[in-house]
């Protein structure tokens, strides 16, 4: 089992010196296309800023929006699963409210494929 439990934090590995990392790190910036520029794990004013902990030395995302990061785990998820013909876009984070119109779960991710050439109709739906 490692010494500390921690991967990456604020986008880098936690031994990583260099000064992108530690101006990320200073800033609590998060590199992964979040809906803003700074992390918001947990807080935005005093974010935790972990993307991965460490599993037998193997890093584990912990956190949503690392999955983001090229959007390529969406990406092949799509090909794997939807027809590419079609337009797509790629959405982050969205609601999905019970039957009493509370909120229930998010969705971290996903695609949306459409047909533009018929008035934008939903073709298929990929949630991760």
């Amino acid at each position: 089992m490692p010494k500390q439990p921690l991967g990456e934090v604020f986008g880098f590995a936690v031994s990583n010196t260099e000064s992108r990392a530690s101006r990320y790190r200073k800033d609590k910036l998060c590199p992964y296309n979040n809906i803003v520029s700074s992390c918001t794990k947990n807080s935005i004013e005093n974010p935790l800023g972990v993307c991965s902990i460490l599993h037998n030395e193997d890093p584990v995302i912990v956190c949503p929006v690392r999955f983001r990061e090229d959007w390529t785990i969406v990406s092949d998820a799509a090909e794997f699963l939807l027809d590419q013909k079609n337009s797509w876009t790629n959405l982050g984070e969205v609601s999905l409210k019970d039957n009493r119109g509370k909120s229930a779960r998010k969705i971290d991710l996903y695609r949306r494929n459409y047909d533009a050439t018929r008035m934008e109709r939903t073709r298929g739906i990929l949630g991760i």
